[in-house]
């Protein structure tokens, strides 16, 4: 794929180098030009600059006048890979009951899994792979996806191979997360201990050996699992060579922030509950925090404190946690507009959140998330536009006019 964008309003996201991530006051800098150029050849991005610098070049161009061309997001965490929804859950909820309730009476995380149980490899690509052109359309050009409905481990090796497919044929990068503890079984209900044991004795080392995964995740919550479970899956991840990328305080804080930060932890995702030894946690790590607004949108529970976690220089980044039960959309153009309303993030933060900081959450930021020479040219052409702010102004619309794989 050869092409020149010529005329662009402004090209935003723009860097040099992509080794630091951004955090305090630089994740509200973001580079651009107006009135720019941009080459794309062989898939990558060869160069840009103003127009007045635009070679004269013998390719296919388009013209964005009016429009402005950025990175495509990174979704650096979402569970795409599920049998089929539970809106019922929803009906429930408006009558009344919390998430762990449903949970508790047999919905939530079981009930995604009993109906995974029956479904074969193909159905599970078929149904990801529409889901993944649907996040591709609003704009996500990378994408972390984790198991967790299998709970078995015939069922969570099942998912984890439709997701070895998925990055085989993607157009997109995609990363494999193994979430073998995301609830206990209903068998396991009083033995968590045996079933912890199946998790890091019996599924990792399967699970490893055929190069599934790229990380290991836990759900750390109060009528999950402990932090002593936090502990034995990130030293079994460990001894296989996968980093932590874990779910905690999405309902509560009992020191899960704490210790995934010690234990070297690449990001900790929900945190839409914070206490000052959290927060300190994450100042003195390189632990990405990572805010989930549509989780927050749908169950009604408070937003990750983006504007805090920034301003004490913690680097924030948001994904989707798109998934059947808790945040059942893919929609990164929402979370913009959120993480500006309702996490109090400039749109300069947000974006850089979604784009650059995010690449790091899933370790991808040599591919994607910045204008940069030699990364992927995964783009949004935006509508016609005055600036960045649009993006999370127009909230309930889609500002993105085409994406560029």
């Amino acid at each position: 794929m050869n092409i020149l964008l010529k005329n662009i309003k402004q090209l935003i996201g723009i860097t040099d180098d992509s080794s630091i991530i951004k955090r305090g006051k630089a994740q509200g800098e973001v580079g651009t030009i107006d009135n720019a150029y941009l080459v794309v050849r062989n898939h990558t991005i060869e160069s840009f600059g103003p127009m007045s610098e635009c070679p004269e070049m013998n390719m296919d161009s388009h013209d964005c006048a009016g429009r402005l061309v950025m990175p495509m997001y990174v979704d650096s965490h979402t569970h795409m890979i599920f049998a089929e929804s539970r809106s019922g859950e929803m009906s429930q909820r408006l009558h009344g009951k919390t998430y762990q309730e449903i949970a508790e009476s047999g919905g939530g995380i079981l009930n995604s899994a009993a109906k995974l149980r029956s479904l074969s490899e193909q159905q599970l690509y078929d149904a990801a792979q529409e889901r993944i052109g649907n996040a591709i359309k609003q704009g996500t050009g990378a994408i972390e996806i984790k198991s967790g409905y299998g709970l078995t481990i015939e069922d969570e090796m099942k998912m984890l191979r439709v997701i070895r497919i998925l990055k085989q044929l993607s157009p997109t990068p995609i990363k494999a997360t193994f979430l073998g503890a995301h609830a206990l079984p209903e068998e396991f209900k009083n033995n968590k201990d045996v079933y912890m044991h199946l998790v890091c004795n019996e599924m990792l080392p399967r699970i490893a050996g055929e190069g599934l995964a790229d990380y290991i995740d836990i759900f750390c919550e109060t009528g999950y699992f402990s932090l002593d479970d936090l502990k034995h899956v990130i030293e079994a991840g460990e001894k296989h060579g996968l980093k932590a990328k874990v779910h905690v305080n999405q309902f509560s804080s009992f020191g899960a922030v704490k210790m995934a930060c010690e234990m070297g932890a690449l990001s900790v995702d929900h945190l839409e509950v914070m206490n000052n030894d959290d927060y300190s946690a994450l100042a003195n790590s390189n632990t990405i925090a990572t805010g989930l607004p549509l989780c927050s949108l749908f169950l009604d529970i408070p937003y990750t404190p983006g504007r805090q976690l920034i301003d004490k220089n913690i680097p924030l980044a948001i994904a989707s946690d798109f998934n059947p039960g808790s945040a059942p959309s893919s929609n990164l153009n929402l979370a913009f507009g959120l993480a500006c309303s309702q996490m109090k993030l400039t749109p300069e933060e947000a974006f850089n959140a979604l784009t650059y900081n995010a690449a790091f959450a899933m370790e991808v930021q040599d591919e994607v998330g910045s204008i940069q020479i030699g990364k992927k040219a995964n783009l949004i052409i935006t509508k016609p536009a005055n600036g960045l702010a649009d993006i999370p102004y127009w909230f309930g619309e889609s500002m993105i006019g085409s994406v560029l794989i």
